[in-house]
């Protein structure tokens, strides 16, 4: 991170992806405009950072990219407010920035040794993404035991990643399991709600860790499923991407009692959650 944590390093927009039907949500691959600021953009999967439109403003976003594609950084960007929206408008070529990396990572060196199972819906799929990919990358898959992946979305056209999807379902170094709320003509995939999928699937909870992210309707659902499967609440971990601004703890706009989601998160297992109010 930079010495002042308010100035954002320059990177200019590479490429854009649109991900689903409805084209509000974008992938933005971005490009650092010096090399001394990629190198100091160091950040493992969990993180994220804010993007910055010069008169526009910033927003947080989680990070999509693995620390293992190293040509880019990249954001999977839903429509919803001023700077998401003009985000949106963007073409390639555009200059922007990037402020951090914040936040705290998913718990790799707990992770290390254990089975991972995976659990996401919607768009909050992005930071898994992140963790999929660098879990993958060949000088890091024998970190980790088996990895299970159950994905999420409402329809096929929600689906996000689809090129990466089909790469991973062929991968015989996971195991994934996509399905979506409600098929259409020519989806012959699974249809079903995550955490049912979730309990079909059965994932063992022995030397298991478990990273979660989506919607808070699924989440609510899917807790129950992985304490009936075995999951203790100190080996369950989630992503809590709310309410965030400053990104540094100080304008107190994400606090949770005496926690910043910002600084103190975004990641944090179950066991720390359920010592704090019940306000996320």
């Amino acid at each position: 991170m930079t010495k002042n944590p308010y100035v954002p390093y320059p990177v200019t927009i590479a490429e854009i992806t649109i991900e689903n039907e409805a084209k509000d949500l974008k992938t933005f691959k971005l490009v650092f405009d010096h090399e001394p600021d990629r190198a100091a953009f160091s950040y493992l999967p969990g993180q994220f950072a804010e993007l910055s439109l010069f008169g526009y403003g910033e927003a947080p976003v989680g990070i999509a990219s693995s620390p293992t594609e190293q040509e880019f950084v990249m954001f999977s960007v839903k429509r919803a407010g001023v700077v998401t929206s003009e985000l949106h408008r963007s073409e390639p070529g555009r200059k922007m920035g990037v402020r951090g990396p914040l936040g705290n990572p998913f718990p790799w060196d707990r992770m290390e040794g254990c089975s991972i199972v995976v659990v996401g819906g919607g768009f909050a799929f992005t930071t898994l993404r992140s963790a999929i990919t660098y879990m993958l990358a060949p000088d890091q898959r024998s970190r980790f035991k088996t990895i299970t992946v159950i994905y999420g979305a409402r329809s096929p056209g929600e689906l996000m990643y689809k090129p990466t999807l089909k790469e991973w379902e062929k991968s015989p170094d996971l195991d994934l399991c996509v399905t979506v709320d409600k098929g259409e003509d020519g989806w012959t995939g699974r249809e079903g709600f995550v955490p049912a999928v979730l309990e079909q699937v059965g994932p063992s909870a022995e030397n298991a860790i478990c990273l979660v992210c989506g919607p808070p309707i699924m989440i609510k659902f899917t807790m129950p499923v992985l304490r009936k499967l075995g999951f203790a609440e100190r080996d369950i971990f989630l992503s809590l991407e709310m309410r965030m601004k400053c990104g540094i703890g100080k304008c107190g706009r994400c606090n949770i009692g005496r926690k910043y989601v910002c600084i103190d998160g975004p990641v944090f297992s179950c066991e720390e959650l359920s010592a704090l109010p019940a306000e996320f």
